[in-house]
């Protein structure tokens, strides 16, 4: 069963090209925003517990900033230097909120802030 949580306003949400470190519901999130589209994975790097929120984007992939492992926002799989995973978490806009379901999925979609009704694609 979902479990939709509040994360930040819209306003708060990281611009393009950037990601910011959130928590709800007692959960470490890295939110980021690739060409509008938001898209929530684990804060904590499986490597060392580096906090993803405070590092950059590669394409669709957010950079540790500790130690430069990579993870898929799509997959939350690393793509170097060994395979491991973050958590990856749905994202939706419900009025001026953006929303988080603090259940993990397998594989993730992000939401486009560009236009839709407001839900994961």
């Amino acid at each position: 069963m979902a479990q939709w949580v509040r994360l930040c306003g819209v306003g708060e949400a990281p611009a393009v090209g950037k990601v910011m470190e959130s928590e709800a519901g007692g959960v470490e999130i890295c939110l980021a925003n690739v060409n509008g589209e938001l898209s929530a994975i684990d804060n904590v790097c499986p490597h060392r517990q580096g906090p993803m929120g405070q590092g950059w984007l590669e394409g669709e992939a957010v950079v540790c900033p500790w130690h430069s492992w990579t993870f898929s926002l799509k997959t939350g799989l690393s793509e170097y230097p060994v395979h491991e995973r973050v958590d990856v978490f749905a994202v939706r806009v419900e009025g001026e909120d953006v929303m988080v379901n603090l259940e993990p999925e397998p594989r993730g979609a992000g939401l486009n802030l560009s236009g839709g009704d407001g839900t994961r694609g």
